[in-house]
């Protein structure tokens, strides 16, 4: 799906541009928003819907441009989190990185629009092509990384598909309540799952042998789980 930033929507009113988009957002996007309509935006804004079309053509190409507001602050934040970790041991970068897009992925909701929210095919591939250009890939590289390092057991896209598949999993999930876990903790405990059980010690071992991770349980979260 194309589309046009924001300062190439309107060249009358950018800063108009910008506040509906703003506003489409946190109405749109919100918990129990499904059925948010234009006329509500409009009763937001304190504007006509003629006013929203002279921006934005549709609801389309409205929410898009939430979804590259959205993405761009996603991006942000994930090379902030690789910045911070540069220099770190391979398995805290992996762990970080996960982390944090793991965290950004619940934020926005991803595992919802691209699952079939809003009832929109096009939508829902746009934000499936964003989360795997943003995250994905990202992802990919830094296992790469590993893997022509030496530090994988395990070929890096089989260890792609494992993450992308326990992230969008977890977010529609009913484990966090299942087993009474926060759902930062189920997002470690699965990050320590894929690292632990994949990245080869480059510390003491015990003829090779891997170490052991720490996986928080909904009572004791220093509770050691045995390889």
């Amino acid at each position: 799906m194309e589309t046009n930033p924001v300062s190439n929507v309107s060249s009358v009113d950018r800063r108009g541009a910008e506040a509906i988009v703003e506003a489409a957002g946190r109405l749109f996007f919100a918990p129990g928003s499904m059925r948010v309509s234009m006329d509500d935006l409009a009763r937001e804004l304190g504007m006509s819907k003629k006013t929203i079309y002279r921006h934005f053509p549709d609801k389309r190409s409205l929410l898009t441009a939430v979804l590259d507001r959205q993405f761009a602050a996603v991006e942000r934040t994930l090379t902030a989190a690789a910045e911070d970790a540069e220099g770190q041991p391979f398995d805290v970068r992996v762990q970080r990185f996960l982390i944090a897009a793991g965290t950004e992925l619940e934020r926005i909701g991803a595992a919802q629009l691209a699952t079939g929210r809003g009832g929109d095919a096009m939508l829902r591939q746009y934000v499936e092509q964003r989360v795997d250009a943003v995250i994905y890939r990202r992802i990919d590289d830094l296992l790469q990384d590993g893997h022509r390092r030496g530090l994988l057991s395990a070929p890096p896209e089989l260890l792609g598909e494992i993450t992308r598949g326990a992230l969008e999993r977890l977010f529609t999930s009913r484990l966090p309540y299942e087993l009474d876990w926060t759902a930062a903790d189920l997002l470690r405990a699965t990050v320590d799952t894929v690292l632990y059980g994949a990245i080869r010690s480059t510390g003491p071992a015990f003829d090779g042998e891997r170490l052991g991770a720490v996986i928080p349980t909904a009572r004791d979260d220093e509770k050691e789980v045995s390889p």
